[in-house]
C-alpha cells in the first residue's frame, strides 16, 4: 500500500515513501496522526527502516520516510553531502508538507531519527512547539563527543587526515572520501563494527562516499544543547555499546527535556538495534509510546 511522494525543499524535491494507516485505532475526528522518518550519517530511506514504517502504519499511524536532498532518490546538489543544517531544513519541509495532507491531524506529527537522523528530530522539534512527540534511538547527540570518541578508538592520526581531507574538500569541492572502513582506512567511521553494521543494514541506493568537507561541520553538530526547548513526550532509545554516537550525550539529553521523556537503554551496539531480537525490544516500545501519544485518549 506504499506510494511514492515528492516533497519540495529548498528548490529541490525530495523522495518520499507514504505507508497509510492500516488501522483506525489511533484516528481522530481531526484525522491520522503522521509519523515523519529519515535515516542517519550518509544512508538512505532503503536501508532498515522500512521494518519500522511498517509497524508503525499497522498500528494506526500514517507514516512518510524520506531521503535527504542529495541522497538515494531525492533530487538536488551537491550530492552526497552529509550536512546536518541542510538534513534538518530537509525535515521541515517533509513535516510542513504532510501536515497538508488529506485526513491527517497536522497536530499530531511524530518526528523519528536514528543514529545521526536521533539528534536531527531532537533539533527540530525544539524548533517546532506544534511536533505531538519525538522517537531517538541510537542517536548522535553531541558532534564533539563523537569527534573525541573517533579520537579514543582511532587514535590522532587519523583525526588528522580526516581534517586534512575536510581542508582539502572545501578547496576542491568535489573532493570525497569513504562514508565508512575498516580499522585504519581512510573513512569517517572506522570502528570495529562499522563496515559490518552498514553492510547488515544499507539498502541499494546507498553510496559509501561523501563529500570531505562535510566532516567540518561535525563538530557543530550539538543538538544536546536543543534538549530543555523539548516540551513535548520524547522517547530516547539508548545504544548502552555504541562506538559511533557516545551514550553519554544521550543522557544528558534525557536529563534535560524539559517534558515527559522516557529513556529504554539496550545492551547493543550501535547498529544490533535495527534487526533481530533487539529490533523487536525497540519497535516494540516505540509502538507503546506511539499509543500513549498519538491514541484517542
Amino acid at each position: 500500500m506504499r506510494t511514492d511522494l515528492e516533497i519540495p525543499s529548498h528548490g529541490s524535491l525530495v523522495s518520499a515513501w507514504h505507508y497509510p494507516a492500516e488501522s483506525d485505532a489511533w484516528t481522530t475526528a481531526t484525522g491520522r496522526p503522521v509519523v515523519v522518518m529519515a535515516h542517519g550519517f550518509g544512508a538512505t530511506r532503503d536501508a532498515g527502516l522500512t521494518p519500522f514504517a511498517e509497524r508503525f502504519a499497522a498500528a494506526g499511524a500514517d507514516v512518510v520516510v524520506f531521503d535527504y536532498r542529495g541522497f538515494g532518490a531525492s533530487g538536488g546538489t551537491p550530492r552526497q553531502s552529509v550536512d546536518h543544517r541542510r538534513h534538518r531544513e530537509d525535515y521541515r519541509a517533509v513535516v510542513a508538507h504532510v501536515r497538508g495532507l488529506p485526513g491527517v491531524d497536522p497536530e499530531r506529527v511524530v518526528l523519528w531519527g536514528s543514529s545521526y537522523s536521533g539528534g536531527h528530530v531532537v533539533a527540530v522539534a525544539a524548533g517546532d512547539p506544534r511536533i505531538a512527540g519525538v522517537i531517538s534511538q541510537g542517536a548522535a547527540m553531541d558532534g564533539l563527543a563523537a569527534v573525541l570518541q573517533i579520537l579514543q578508538y582511532a587514535g590522532p592520526r587519523q583525526l588528522l587526515r580526516l581534517t586534512a581531507h575536510a581542508v582539502y574538500g572545501v578547496l576542491r569541492r568535489g573532493h570525497t572520501l569513504p562514508i565508512v572502513g575498516p580499522p585504519g582506512s581512510l573513512a569517517a567511521i572506522t570502528s570495529h563494527d562499522g563496515e559490518a553494521g552498514y553492510a547488515l543494514i544499507m539498502g541499494p541506493t546507498f553510496r559509501n562516499e561523501m563529500l570531505a568537507r562535510g566532516i567540518l561541520p561535525i563538530l557543530l553538530n550539538r543538538p544536546v544543547t536543543s534538549a530543555a526547548r523539548l516540551r513535548m513526550p520524547v522517547l530516547l532509545v539508548l545504544a548502552e555499546q555504541d562506538t559511533i554516537a557516545p551514550p553519554a550525550a544521550v543522557r544528558k539529553v534525557a536529563e534535560r527535556v524539559r517534558g515527559p521523556v522516557t529513556l529504554e537503554a539496550m545492551d547493543v551496539g550501535h547498529f544490533e538495534i535495527y534487526a533481530g531480537a533487539p529490533f523487536e525490544t525497540s519497535v516494540a516500545v516505540q509502538v507503546e509510546f506511539l499509543g500513549s501519544v498519538l491514541g484517542p485518549g
